[in-house]
This record gives structure tokens, C-alpha cells and sequence, in this order.
């Protein structure tokens, strides 16, 4: 049994200890399930409609490459 083993697939959950990232979620990549932490601690996210779309534009990229990056989970949670 790991330590992730209660974390529901494709439910991101807040992280308030980690000292570094905000949120956390587990997926499934190729059959094999990832653990992907993202979103800065304390980061104000999301507050004016310039400032997302600058989020997007910015990480569109990887936001593409779908659940396996952090940037998605980023843009589908925090912005």
C-alpha cells in the first residue's frame, strides 16, 4: 500500500502542508497510474480575465499534452 493509495483518479485535491505545491491529483498514463503536483503555494491565480488568458497562452503547450501534465490540471483547477 503507498501513501497515495486513498487519492480517487482524476481528483485534484488541495495540498495545504507541502511546502511548495498547492494541489495534487492521481491519473492514469498508459494503464500505469502518476501522481502530478502542481500549482504554486500561494500563488494568486485567476483573479482578472488578462491574467488567464496569459496563464493559457503561456502554457498552452503543455497544457495540450492532457491529463499527464501539470499544467492541465493547472489550468483545469486554479485558472
Amino acid at each position: 500500500m503507498g501513501a497515495f493509495d486513498n487519492l480517487r483518479i482524476n481528483q485534484p485535491q488541495r495540498t495545504p502542508k507541502h511546502k511548495t505545491k498547492s494541489h495534487i491529483v492521481k491519473t492514469k498514463v498508459n494503464g500505469k497510474e502518476k501522481i502530478i503536483r502542481f500549482g504554486e503555494q500561494g500563488a494568486k491565480t485567476n483573479q482578472n480575465a488578462k491574467q488567464r488568458k496569459s496563464f493559457k497562452a503561456r502554457h498552452a503547450k503543455n497544457i495540450a499534452k492532457g491529463k499527464s501534465s501539470a499544467a492541465y490540471w493547472a489550468n483545469k483547477v486554479k485558472w
